[in-house]
Parts: structure tokens; C-alpha cells; sequence
């Protein structure tokens, strides 16, 4: 027994269904022949190297698998009598096969697919938890910026306290120097007037009288 790999490109406007019969024909095929199934590898769509049958598109499905020669030749037969697929080739891997090996090597495939699926479904939970985690934090950030603004408000208030207050000081001061100096004007006529009676009045004495 030696194991293959066959590769298949069907026309990529096939709907999935139409697919789906292909790849279970093949299975069937390697299970009516005595042969051992290891994989079967969906690829999906991709773009051809050169336009086959018109298409510059295919879907890829790899089919990895133990068996004779007769095995191959019928996978081969069908996929060139089904007008679903564009193009096939078959590739010989190894000339004997493990079958113990190749089990093992399906459990740590199937293990490894199951923690990739677990970790994605994981991301997907914490992505679709994320907006709703996020939000409370949005609602804060507002109350922080705000308390600065308060805490600055009482020192712009101040500012034009403190000038008031050197305003009212400056005041008297302004005020009080021209009363210092209204005392003298005021004064200074009074004072000439006295001076010039005192001057002007003749005092008489009493003998010549």
C-alpha cells in the first residue's frame, strides 16, 4: 500500500452542495478499493496560474489517502468524465505506509483543529465582550478632564481678586496725596490775609488818643 495525494480544481461557480457530491464520490471510492483515508483539505476558492475551461478561478480540495494504483486510476477516471472538475493531478507520497504512524498523525491533527477552534471561538467572545467593557472607561474619562478645570477655576477667580485688592490699596494712596496738598493752598490765603491786616491796621496808643 502507498499513500497519494490527489488534487482537484472544480469550477468555482459549482454551488456547495454540487462540491459536497464530489468529495464524498472520492471517499467512497478509497473505502470501496481498500484504501485508508487520512485527509481531506478543503482550500477553498483561488486564482489559477492560467485560465482553464475559461475560468481564471478554481476550488481546491486536496484528498490525501493509502492505496494501490487501481484506487488511483478510478479517482482519476471520475474526475475526467465529471464535467464539475476543471483539472486534477495525482502525486505519490511515500512508497510504504505506517498505518499505525498515519492514526497518530490523524489524532494530532484532529486535536490541533479542535484548539484552533477553541481559541477562535475565544477571540471571538472577547471581541464581542470588548465594547462592552470599554464603555464604562469612556464615561469616566470626561470626569477626570472636568476635575482639573475645576481645581483651576478658584485660581482665575483669585487673579482678579487680588488685583481688586491692590486697586483698593492704591486707592487712598492716590487719593490722599492731593488732600495733602489741598492743605497748603487752602491755608496760604487765610494766613497772607491775617498777614496783611496785621500789616495794613495801624495800631493807635492810647496817649495820643
Amino acid at each position: 500500500m502507498r499513500r497519494y495525494e490527489t488534487f482537484v480544481i472544480m469550477d468555482p461557480d459549482l454551488p456547495q452542495d454540487q462540491r459536497n457530491q464530489v468529495v464524498q464520490r472520492v471517499e467512497e471510492l478509497v473505502g470501496q478499493m481498500d484504501g485508508f483515508r487520512v485527509f481531506t483539505e478543503d482550500w477553498g476558492e483561488r486564482k489559477l496560474a492560467y485560465d482553464i475551461k475559461k475560468r481564471s478561478r478554481g476550488y481546491y480540495v486536496r484528498f490525501d489517502y493509502c492505496g494501490l494504483s487501481p484506487l488511483v486510476n478510478e479517482i482519476e477516471r471520475f474526475f475526467r468524465i465529471d464535467d464539475r472538475a476543471l483539472k486534477y493531478m495525482t502525486v505519490l507520497l511515500d512508497k510504504t505506509v505506517d498505518l499505525a504512524k498515519i492514526k497518530e498523525e490523524q489524532a494530532e491533527a484532529a486535536a490541533k483543529a479542535a484548539r484552533e477552534k477553541e481559541s477562535q471561538e475565544v477571540s471571538q467572545e472577547e471581541s464581542a465582550a470588548a465594547p462592552e467593557d470599554a464603555a464604562p472607561a469612556e464615561d469616566i474619562a470626561p470626569v477626570e478632564d472636568a476635575e482639573p478645570a475645576a481645581e483651576a477655576a478658584p485660581a482665575e477667580d483669585a487673579a482678579p481678586a487680588e488685583d481688586a485688592d491692590k486697586a483698593k490699596d492704591a486707592a487712598p494712596a492716590e487719593a490722599s496725596a492731593p488732600a495733602e496738598r489741598k492743605v497748603p493752598e487752602d491755608v496760604a490765603p487765610s494766613s497772607d490775609e491775617s498777614n496783611s491786616a496785621t500789616e495794613t491796621t495801624p495800631v493807635k496808643n492810647p496817649e495820643e488818643a
